[in-house]
Protein backbone atom coordinates (compact mmCIF):
# COMPACT_ATOMS: atom_id res chain seq x y z
CA UNK A 1 0.00 0.00 0.00
CA UNK A 2 1.42 3.01 -1.07
CA UNK A 3 1.25 5.99 1.53
CA UNK A 4 1.59 9.90 1.24
CA UNK A 5 5.17 9.39 1.86
CA UNK A 6 7.47 8.27 -0.62
CA UNK A 7 7.06 4.65 -0.05
CA UNK A 8 7.27 2.51 -2.41
CA UNK A 9 5.68 -1.07 -2.94
CA UNK A 10 7.04 -3.70 -5.66
CA UNK A 11 5.08 -5.04 -8.47
CA UNK A 12 3.97 -8.38 -7.62
CA UNK A 13 6.20 -11.01 -9.54
CA UNK A 14 4.14 -11.74 -12.94
CA UNK A 15 3.50 -16.01 -14.37
CA UNK A 16 3.82 -15.80 -17.47
CA UNK A 17 2.09 -18.76 -19.04
CA UNK A 18 0.37 -20.78 -22.33
CA UNK A 19 -3.09 -19.10 -21.69
CA UNK A 20 -4.21 -21.87 -24.62
CA UNK A 21 -3.24 -24.78 -22.39
CA UNK A 22 -6.03 -26.08 -19.59
CA UNK A 23 -2.93 -27.68 -17.01
CA UNK A 24 -0.93 -24.65 -17.63
CA UNK A 25 -4.46 -22.23 -16.57
CA UNK A 26 -4.61 -24.64 -13.36
CA UNK A 27 -0.80 -24.43 -12.63
CA UNK A 28 -1.03 -20.98 -12.71
CA UNK A 29 -4.22 -20.88 -10.43
CA UNK A 30 -2.60 -22.95 -8.03
CA UNK A 31 0.03 -20.59 -7.45
CA UNK A 32 -2.28 -17.62 -7.76
CA UNK A 33 -4.04 -19.17 -4.40
CA UNK A 34 -0.75 -19.90 -2.47
CA UNK A 35 1.21 -16.67 -3.58
CA UNK A 36 0.97 -12.97 -4.79
CA UNK A 37 1.50 -12.61 -8.45
CA UNK A 38 0.00 -11.16 -11.41
CA UNK A 39 -1.08 -14.19 -14.68
CA UNK A 40 -0.14 -13.13 -17.62
CA UNK A 41 -0.91 -15.03 -20.46
CA UNK A 42 0.86 -15.37 -23.84
CA UNK A 43 -1.59 -13.46 -25.75
CA UNK A 44 -1.41 -10.47 -23.27
CA UNK A 45 1.81 -10.06 -23.16
CA UNK A 46 3.04 -6.19 -23.71
CA UNK A 47 5.37 -5.22 -25.68
CA UNK A 48 8.08 -4.40 -22.59
CA UNK A 49 7.12 -8.14 -20.81
CA UNK A 50 7.66 -9.75 -24.31
CA UNK A 51 11.60 -7.87 -24.52
CA UNK A 52 12.36 -9.58 -21.12
CA UNK A 53 11.79 -13.00 -22.26
CA UNK A 54 14.18 -15.30 -24.39
CA UNK A 55 12.84 -15.75 -28.09
CA UNK A 56 11.67 -18.80 -27.77
CA UNK A 57 9.36 -17.94 -24.92
CA UNK A 58 6.20 -20.28 -26.08
CA UNK A 59 8.38 -22.97 -24.76
CA UNK A 60 8.12 -22.88 -21.28
CA UNK A 61 6.28 -20.69 -18.22
CA UNK A 62 8.35 -17.53 -16.97
CA UNK A 63 8.11 -15.34 -14.17
CA UNK A 64 8.92 -11.66 -14.01
CA UNK A 65 9.93 -10.28 -10.84
CA UNK A 66 11.10 -6.22 -10.86
CA UNK A 67 14.98 -7.66 -11.23
CA UNK A 68 14.80 -10.88 -12.81
CA UNK A 69 13.39 -12.79 -15.28
CA UNK A 70 13.53 -16.79 -14.85
CA UNK A 71 12.41 -19.28 -17.10
CA UNK A 72 11.19 -22.68 -17.48
CA UNK A 73 12.88 -24.81 -14.23
CA UNK A 74 13.71 -21.88 -12.79
CA UNK A 75 10.62 -19.80 -12.96
CA UNK A 76 8.94 -22.85 -11.39
CA UNK A 77 11.49 -23.53 -8.95
CA UNK A 78 10.42 -19.86 -7.73
CA UNK A 79 7.21 -19.66 -8.05
CA UNK A 80 7.50 -22.23 -5.78
CA UNK A 81 9.21 -20.50 -2.88
CA UNK A 82 7.58 -17.19 -3.42
CA UNK A 83 4.05 -19.29 -2.54
CA UNK A 84 5.42 -21.91 -0.34
CA UNK A 85 8.29 -19.66 1.63
CA UNK A 86 8.86 -22.88 3.77
CA UNK A 87 10.59 -24.96 0.80
CA UNK A 88 13.12 -22.16 0.75
CA UNK A 89 15.55 -23.57 2.60
CA UNK A 90 15.00 -27.35 0.69
CA UNK A 91 15.80 -25.36 -2.57
CA UNK A 92 19.24 -23.58 -1.06
CA UNK A 93 20.35 -27.20 -0.29
CA UNK A 94 19.35 -28.60 -3.73
CA UNK A 95 21.18 -25.63 -5.46
CA UNK A 96 24.41 -26.47 -3.92
CA UNK A 97 23.66 -30.50 -5.50
CA UNK A 98 25.94 -31.12 -8.43
CA UNK A 99 23.28 -31.79 -11.31
CA UNK A 100 21.11 -30.48 -9.82
CA UNK A 101 20.22 -27.46 -12.19
CA UNK A 102 19.89 -30.07 -15.22
CA UNK A 103 17.55 -32.60 -13.41
CA UNK A 104 15.46 -29.38 -12.28
CA UNK A 105 15.18 -28.49 -16.06
CA UNK A 106 15.05 -32.02 -17.53
CA UNK A 107 11.86 -33.15 -14.79
CA UNK A 108 10.04 -29.50 -16.01
CA UNK A 109 10.73 -30.31 -19.32
CA UNK A 110 9.58 -33.43 -18.83
CA UNK A 111 6.06 -32.28 -16.86
CA UNK A 112 6.01 -29.58 -19.87
CA UNK A 113 6.09 -32.40 -22.65
CA UNK A 114 3.05 -34.34 -21.25
CA UNK A 115 0.96 -31.52 -20.36
CA UNK A 116 -2.14 -32.65 -22.65
CA UNK A 117 -1.76 -35.70 -20.49
CA UNK A 118 -1.90 -33.88 -17.30
CA UNK A 119 -4.65 -31.85 -18.55
CA UNK A 120 -6.89 -34.89 -18.35
CA UNK A 121 -6.50 -35.05 -14.59
CA UNK A 122 -5.99 -31.16 -13.77
CA UNK A 123 -7.57 -28.41 -16.00
CA UNK A 124 -8.62 -24.64 -15.73
CA UNK A 125 -10.63 -22.47 -18.36
CA UNK A 126 -8.17 -20.22 -19.58
CA UNK A 127 -7.44 -16.98 -18.75
CA UNK A 128 -6.03 -17.77 -14.83
CA UNK A 129 -8.80 -15.69 -12.49
CA UNK A 130 -7.12 -12.98 -10.45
Amino acid sequence: MRTARTERTAAPPRLVYDDQCGFCTWSVELALRHGEFEAVGYSELSPDQRARLPESYEQCMHLLTDDAAYSCGAAAERTIELALPATRPLFGVLRQLSGYTRFREGLYRWIADRRAVWGRYRSASPPASQ
